[in-house]
């Protein structure tokens, strides 16, 4: 008798589903306007372009004496000091055959054109003049207006990420408040009746199989790093009309939902079903480790699911073991959020670092090992690679980016990509 076998889908490469998922992340339409003070983190939704030069004026780089360089052309040269110019004072047009007496960051006055600083000057007569040993080079010690930032120049540009040095330098151009992307509006969700909160059972009461819901936490913290407003709607219970109504509420006003666990195709595991009932849901095997399952569709939306005012959201479900779900958002949600928000960039540049630790079983997925980089300036393996071990995660500052069948040994460069990076 002939059976016939039905053929599993081959693996999805890790590229191929990160770019399939940001073809789908359209940037939101809404922006905000806000403090200056308050845009650490946020995404500019506009190039910022400067009013003004910075500096403003030419002005003195070191505290000394400002004078026209062809007055001291002789080595010795003495000249009275005209008038003396602080930072934030305009000077007077300066006297030829003079020198003004000139402190950090002041104007250059009309008619200078170098600056000696005082090291390098001798102040005589109670600093009523001033002797100039060796003569000065025209320009020196002189920030021209514009250096830094010319007048109509684009300092931060549209999708820029704002850091503290982007704040200072829109500061420094007189931006008070900044056009920002609003914040991702995100549904979180735990599926699983094993799961219980801490706080909850104590410990020594907890029912076989039960385990404290570490994911909650974890994604939690991921999403509002990464800037967005999140509403933790809790566990769902394994129930189907339970799930449904849960996706129902997640999809009004959010721009995404996120999940983590139940979405393999078990009796119990009822959001596969959920999201297709209320939506469309690609669920798909991935080659990378941790991290195979991975679902991504929408609830209550048609095929365009960034259109604005259109209901319905995103939805992105997660492995449930925690370190799958953990590598699953550093390598998939986090840059599918950032380009929701606007930024362009969403890459992690891998560094090439010496490995202090062999790996001697090729796997024919593509890993992502839990490393720490040590005083030698290798890398160091944590022992126990297993999805379920949340302790290497903790441990780990990074990941070695191993391709699909290849082995390590001791002193081989590899790819590391830095945990700090990625989950800040």
């Amino acid at each position: 008798m002939n059976t016939t076998t039905a053929k599993r889908p081959p693996l999805m490469p890790l590229d191929e589903a990160l770019a399939a998922l940001l073809a789908r992340a359209t940037p939101l339409a809404r922006t905000e306007e806000v403090s200056t003070f308050e845009a650490d983190g946020r995404v500019l939704a506009q190039d910022l372009v400067s009013p003004l030069h910075v500096p403003p004026h030419d002005n003195s780089a070191m505290d000394g004496y400002a004078l026209r360089a062809a007055d001291a052309a002789t080595p010795g040269t003495v000249l009275p000091v005209s008038q003396r110019i602080a930072a934030g004072q305009a000077g007077a047009p300066l006297a030829p055959g003079t020198a003004a007496r000139i402190f950090t960051g002041a104007p250059l006055p009309e008619g200078a054109d170098t600056v000696v600083m005082q090291e390098e000057a001798e102040a005589l007569d109670g600093g009523a003049c001033v002797r100039l040993p060796a003569a000065p080079a025209a320009g020196q010690w002189v920030r021209r207006a514009g250096e830094d930032i010319a007048h109509g120049a684009t300092v931060l540009q549209k999708g820029e990420r704002l850091t503290p040095a982007s704040i200072g330098l829109a500061a420094s151009v007189g931006g008070s408040r900044l056009c920002v992307a609003a914040r991702p509006r995100v549904a979180l969700l735990s599926t699983g009746d094993e799961l219980v909160m801490p706080g909850e059972v104590p410990p020594a009461q907890m029912k076989p199989g039960a385990i404290y819901n570490s994911n909650r936490f974890v994604l939690r913290a991921l999403l509002q790093r990464l800037g967005c407003a999140v509403s933790d709607l809790g566990i769902v219970p394994d129930d189907r009309a339970a799930t449904l109504a849960a996706l129902a509420q997640a999809a009004e006003g959010h721009d995404l939902i996120l999940t983590s666990g139940g979405v393999s195709v078990g009796e119990e595991d009822h959001i596969k079903p959920a999201v297709q009932q209320l939506g469309a849901l690609a669920l798909w095997q991935i080659a990378m480790k941790p991290g195979k399952p991975f679902a991504f569709g929408h609830v209550g939306r048609a095929a365009h699911p960034h259109g604005a005012g259109a209901p319905g959201a995103h939805f992105i479900g997660l492995p449930g073991n925690p370190v799958s779900s953990l590598a699953t958002f550093v390598l998939l949600v986090r840059p599918f959020v950032l380009r929701l928000m606007g930024v362009a960039d969403v890459a992690v540049p891998a560094q090439p670092l010496r490995a202090d630790f062999a790996w001697p079983r090729p796997d024919k997925r593509r890993e992502f090992l839990r490393v720490r980089r040590n005083a030698g300036g290798g890398l160091d393996l944590y022992p126990n690679q297993s999805s379920g071990v949340l302790t290497s995660a903790h441990w780990a500052d990074g990941l070695v980016d191993l391709p699909a069948g290849h082995t390590i040994a001791p002193g081989d460069t590899v790819r590391f990509l830095s945990l700090k990076e990625l989950l800040a």
